[in-house]
């Protein structure tokens, strides 16, 4: 098939193009703002572009049979500094994106994000659990989300969305997004204290990008449209637990040091999965302490 990847130069959306060249011909269009052309397959052709550019969206949109709806600004704080210019690339293009797919009649798998539970009610978190997003671009997520239901139901246009939990691998950069690994690594492989906020019993759902791909590559094929899906590992760890496997992994003489907590840090976070079991056929392989020797 001929496949778009938006944002396929950034972290998920160039190991998601990776993971599609062999069998289909993927354009990849990205405005490398945050995305690096190094990152991008060599097999993949490369279109520079702005997703908020209508008539660059509707000309590559039109060629393809699929797309992988990966380029957002995925910047908690930046949403909460500038939220119209946040919502302006993560829900305005989003919905252009959308309308040049309903126009061409093209499939899309769009990137949510489990920000946009919030604080949840319990774990693990399935799909029905109450949204309740605290940040703009928890909101904006959720807009994703809700968009891509409609568009289905009201157009027939398939549509995926997958809410990705706390992803991680090779490529990533530090930032709020990737969350506490990239900045644990880079502490551990400097030899720099492990600065853990609070006491480290928070707990998260770390998935590494290649199940991500995956979770992915069998959206594209689903039946079960028109439907969201948690894309994580269904496992618990601990921030403290995280810093230990990373110090081991690495081999790293570094002191975890503990640190005043984050206000509005969420305590608990962790995807029911089953879902996406049932009706994708997803299935997580990469451990976590395999997923972080792909890093060290």
């Amino acid at each position: 098939m001929n496949v778009l990847v938006t944002g396929g130069a950034g972290f998920i959306g160039s190991h998601l193009t990776d993971a599609l060249v062999s069998d289909h011909d993927v354009t990849v269009l990205d405005d490398f703002s945050s995305g690096r052309r190094a990152n991008v397959h060599p097999s993949a052709r490369v279109v520079e572009g702005d997703v908020r550019d209508e008539r660059r969206l509707d000309e590559v949109v039109g060629g393809a049979d699929v797309v992988f709806h990966q380029a957002a600004s995925v910047s908690v704080d930046r949403s909460v500094e500038d939220p119209t210019g946040s919502h302006a690339v993560n829900v305005d293009a989003t919905l252009s994106l959308l309308e040049a797919a309903r126009r061409h009649d093209v499939r899309c798998v769009l990137a949510s994000s489990a920000a946009i539970y919030g604080r949840p009610e319990s774990v693990p978190i399935p799909e029905s659990m109450p949204k309740d997003p605290e940040s703009p671009y928890g909101i904006e997520k959720l807009s994703v989300d809700q968009y891509a239901r409609v568009y289905n139901d009201l157009y027939d246009l398939p549509t995926v969305a997958l809410r990705y939990f706390n992803v991680y691998g090779p490529r990533q950069t530090a930032g709020d997004y990737s969350g506490v690994i990239s900045v644990f690594l880079r502490q551990a492989l400097e030899d720099e204290p492990i600065t853990v906020h609070g006491d480290g019993s928070q707990t998260r759902d770390f998935v590494h990008v290649d199940d991500v791909a995956q979770a992915n590559l069998l959206a594209m094929e689903t039946d079960r449209v028109g439907e969201a899906y948690n894309v994580g590992t269904g496992e618990t760890t601990t921030i403290d637990a995280l810093a230990r496997t990373i110090r081991d992994v690495t081999g790293s003489d570094s002191e975890i040091v503990h640190t005043e907590g984050r206000a509005g840090d969420v305590d608990r976070s962790r995807a029911a999965i089953e879902k996406a079991r049932q009706h994708l056929g997803y299935e997580p392989t990469v451990t976590l302490e395999d997923g972080l020797r792909t890093l060290a």
